[in-house]
């Protein structure tokens, strides 16, 4: 392949010499630890990739144009499909290979072979799962001959990329992992891009945490005091999805102008003090009885030890899901994506505007991966012209636009999956009357370094034994909570996973069929294939529609509604079918004029037959976007794209507005306690980087948390390493009452530990904020604060541990204070810039950068009030599109186009994406030329 032949601007010179100089300077650094001899300028670049000249490709039919704009992201212009898609896996492969090959190693728990022994336990937990194998049956059976020939060629330009390198000519990754063994990739095949679909899946698969968390909850709180914790969505004041509709009784399909349809069973949110049916046909009877623990909510002699063994066991499950690489996002109540689409009626272009910022989890490289497919001329050998973000591994454009329609997605948060208890004899489970025989797989777990690992799999017809996984899931406590019909424990039950992710799918199909969609009738016929995981489907075309639609596989279960684990024995828990698409909700052109999803309820849940779910998030950001729109229409303004843009900025807190008039009534005695209180005056609640007040509110508000909720948690949610004296498990006695207290330690992961301060807790807190003496406002003394009974008191003790805390973080002055220097976000590599060695990490890692915004906040950079104040998720990126004049449209990823450590595009659009900027998007063969400074062009290999 010949070397790059084309000289470089004086701009981008310019930022090369830079470059050099840094580079220079790391190792440098690096030699004075011992690895100057090995590592060296031309280490580190030697897995650049050419962007200029031409190199020779086995299977082109004709010549593919690749042009790179100063931001490195790629346009590519080709006359067939499959040569676009093998451009696609070639350019991918050049700026993200490894990315691309840990993703693969994870999805196929194989991370160990990478690694080492220290991800034995991950992979052997992920191939209990078996992501890979319902992946290769997806491509087997279920997947279009067309979607195979897009894959197959997609596979062959990554293996073109990988012919003849190695090491450190494919990343600086490499190079290190050469130090420990002698790993050598593999080639690319098609079941590695359709695997990746279920990672995304498993990381937005619903309220699996909520499940495990809410049968935790019974060692500590009784029933009424966990429904609290759970409040019902606040229709009255936050507005589902869709406005209204129902199920036409003549057509039996969902009618966005019916009448709505009736409820299901057990629709509204709260704990399970039954077990409601979630039937079309209407309410469930419930079958279970006393604390409504799950798995029949028994009536256990005594319910406060009954809990012990089966919270062992979802601890440890919990524990095994921390485990897993959280590629897109930590659990929690405050995360999720924003999108919305405004009518041309109320916009300054007289077209729709389409925006869209999903909140993931930060990552060096970033998820998405910017790139435009153009055919040349769009016909039936050439049919994609679209544009958009892409996942490196992964052919086509999962959110962006073509030339007649755009597209967005926010996670539905459906409950597609349910744990099971298991009656377990042997390699027999019980069903009813019966005993079946457990289905069985061997594995074998090949570990870099070290001898292989065998484990076997078992399966029940709900799916998987997860608890197989964890010496402490081997077995049950000796009490579990199950009805007093349930069969006898013996030696204990196991936990079976049920996931509609474990069903071959056709969601690939829906991807490629989304990016040729020319109308509402094709994309919604594209979203009737996006099975997993469940996304909200924003819409807009360029003859002026909106639309929405509410895809996905969710099952519609016979008995009990998901929300705490279910008796696997008794066979009324069975799933009996999933909720017909024509059934799902969906508008096109709402007389409103907008459409805004950000993870609230789709439908009001008392007036739609069936239960998506009972843990949406809670609507404080989908609810804040709806009033930015409708100030700007009532104001009689039009909305623009800058307007749009700044929507996506907004920092304003609405836990702020509801909690900052009560602390500002609180009498503060002490002198430096009262510094920080004045801040609070005039404050406009706008979480700025340079705000002190957003820094002590927020300090107030995660100190609030903890002190009426946090510390009555069980140790299975608080943070790990966080030691508290507490009320002994199951005592009833309140805590300002209790002389007896034990040293209990918390064991959750930081990331995913309670309470994490998103929107649900907004409206826990507000339901007790008018109840001065609520149960909730009472907390123990300690040696040196006074226990509360009261809401002031606790409230006066939270100001005062948040000054102290502050004053320790940020210094003594209050008036220096500022939320970004406690707000910041830092860009880690997500193997070797977390794991590695600490050289390593300098080398791969970037910022940090202080941020604005924070936890169910439109500008979503979330933290978790649990452990701090670190930034653990983003808007992973941000785009604006103008609808039909498609070159005006704006876009920004959080990092860069490259993978590659000192590449000039690896972080060079996080600075502008901090700032809430956006790039130039061109679109059209004008655009996209005016923009290039690179072209490299892809020829068919000679003979």
């Amino acid at each position: 392949m010949p070397a790059n032949t084309t000289a470089s601007s004086p701009k981008k010179k310019k930022g090369r010499r830079a470059r050099l100089l840094v580079i220079v300077l790391v190792l440098a650094l690096v030699a004075g630890v011992g690895y100057g001899a090995y590592w060296s300028i031309s280490t580190v670049r030697a897995s650049f990739p050419q962007t200029t000249g031409t190199i020779e490709l086995d299977g082109l039919k004709g010549q593919v144009e690749v042009k790179r704009d100063d931001y490195g992201i790629p346009q590519i212009y080709a006359d067939t499909d499959e040569d676009l898609f093998r451009a696609q896996g070639f350019v991918q492969a050049q700026d993200r290979f490894w990315e691309m090959d840990v993703r693969r190693h994870m999805t196929a728990g194989r991370l160990s072979e990478m690694f080492g022994s220290s991800q034995v336990d991950t992979d052997a937990f992920l191939r209990t799962l078996g992501w890979r194998q319902v992946a290769q049956q997806e491509y087997d059976d279920k997947l279009s001959p067309q979607t195979k020939k897009y894959l197959q060629a997609y596979a062959d330009g990554v293996n073109a990329y990988l012919k003849g390198r190695e090491g450190k000519e494919l990343s600086v990754e490499y190079a290190a992992l050469e130090f420990s063994n002698d790993y050598k990739p593999e080639q690319w095949t098609p079941v590695d891009s359709v695997a990746w679909l279920k990672a995304m899946a498993w990381d937005l698969r619903g309220n699996m945490q909520e499940e495990i968390d809410r049968s935790l909850l019974t060692s500590r709180l009784n029933e009424q005091q966990i429904k609290e914790l759970y409040p019902a969505y606040p229709y009255d004041r936050n507005k589902p999805i869709v406005g209204g509709g129902g199920i036409d009784p003549v057509t039996g399909k969902f009618d966005p102008k019916a009448k709505p349809s009736g409820s299901a069973g057990g629709a509204s949110s709260g704990t399970n003090t039954g077990n409601a049916g979630s039937s079309r046909t209407g309410n469930g009877t419930g079958t279970g009885t006393g604390r409504g623990t799950g798995a029949g909510a028994g009536t256990a002699s005594n319910p406060g030890t009954a809990v012990q063994g089966v919270n062992s066991q979802l601890s440890a499950l919990s524990e095994s899901l921390d485990a897993i690489p959280a590629l897109l996002g930590p659990s929690g109540s405050g995360i999720g994506s924003n999108s919305w689409v405004v009518s041309g009626k109320y916009t300054t272009t007289n077209k729709p505007l389409l925006a869209n910022d999903p909140h993931l989890a930060p990552q060096l490289p970033s998820l998405w991966y910017q790139m435009g497919l153009h055919c040349r001329q769009v016909s039936a050998s050439c049919q994609y012209d679209t544009a958009g973000y892409t996942f490196s591994g992964t052919p086509g454009v999962i959110i962006g636009h073509n030339q007649d329609i755009a597209w967005g997605f926010t996670n539905l948060g459906a409950d597609v999956t349910d744990l099971y208890l298991e009656k377990l004899s042997g390699d027999r489970y019980q069903v009813g009357d019966e005993e079946k025989q457990l289905t069985r797989r061997d594995e074998v777990i090949k570990v870099a370094g070290g001898a292989s690992r065998k484990i076997v799999v078992r399966s029940t017809a709900h799916g998987p034994l997860v608890s197989d996984r964890s010496d402490e899931l081997e077995t049950v406590g000796q009490k579990a909570p199950v009805s007093n019909s349930a069969p006898d424990r013996g030696a204990g039950y196991g936990v079976a996973l049920q996931w509609t992710a474990l069903q071959p799918g056709n969601t690939m199909d829906a991807v490629f069929e989304l990016n040729r969609a020319k109308d509402f009738q094709q994309f919604r016929k594209a979203a009737s294939k996006f099975e997993v995981p469940s996304q909200n489907l924003i819409y807009a075309d360029a003859k002026g529609g909106i639309g929405y639609q509410a895809p996905g596989k969710i099952p519609v279960r016979a008995t009990g509604d998901g929300s705490t684990p279910a008796p696997g024995w008794d066979p009324n828990y069975k799933w009996k079918g999933y909720i017909p698409f024509d059934e799902m909700p969906y508008e096109e052109n709402p007389e409103r004029g907008y459409i805004v999803t950000a993870n609230q309820s789709v439908i009001n849940a008392k007036k739609y037959p069936y239960l998506i779910t009972k843990d949406y998030g809670y609507g404080a950001r989908s609810q804040r976007i709806n009033d930015l729109i409708e100030s700007k229409i009532q104001g009689g303004g039009k909305i623009s794209t800058e307007d749009m843009r700044t929507m996506q900025m907004d920092n304003s807190s609405e836990i702020a507005k509801l909690l900052t008039p009560y602390l500002l009534k609180i009498d503060i005695s002490d002198p430096y306690v009262r510094e920080a209180q004045k801040l609070l005056e005039g404050w406009d609640y706008t979480q700025e980087p340079d705000s002190g007040a957003a820094a002590y509110f927020n300090a107030v508000w995660r100190n609030v948390l903890k002190l009426a909720f946090g510390n009555k948690l069980p140790k299975e949610m608080r943070p790990e390493g966080e030691c508290l004296s507490v009320r002994p498990a199951d005592s009833t006695a309140p805590d300002d009452e209790l002389n007896q207290r034990v040293r209990e330690c918390g064991e959750r992961d930081s990331d995913s530990a309670q309470p994490d301060g998103g929107d649900r807790w907004f409206e826990v807190v507000r339901k007790i904020l008018k109840d001065e003496k609520s149960h909730w406002w009472r907390s123990p003394e300690t040696r040196t604060e006074p226990a509360t009974v009261t809401r002031d008191k606790l409230l006066a003790r939270a100001m005062d541990d948040a000054r102290w805390e502050l004053t320790a973080k940020l210094g003594k002055d209050a008036s220096t204070w500022s939320w970004g220097r406690l707000h910041q976000l830092t860009l880690k590599n997500q193997t070797l810039g977390t794991e590695g060695p600490g050289f390593l990490q300098f080398v791969l890692n970037r910022g940090p950068w202080n941020l604005g915004g924070g936890e169910a906040t439109v500008n979503a950079t979330g933290w978790n009030a649990a452990t701090g104040y670190e930034v653990i998720w983003v808007p992973s990126m941000r785009m604006v599109v103008t609808v039909g004049d498609w070159d005006r449209s704006r876009w920004i990823n959080l990092t860069g186009a490259s993978g590659h450590a000192y590449s000039a595009h690896y972080t060079d659009q996080t600075d502008k994406w901090a700032n809430g900027e956006l790039l130039d998007w061109p679109y059209s063969a004008q655009a996209v030329s005016g923009k290039t400074v690179d072209t490299l062009k892809l020829v068919p290999a000679s003979r």
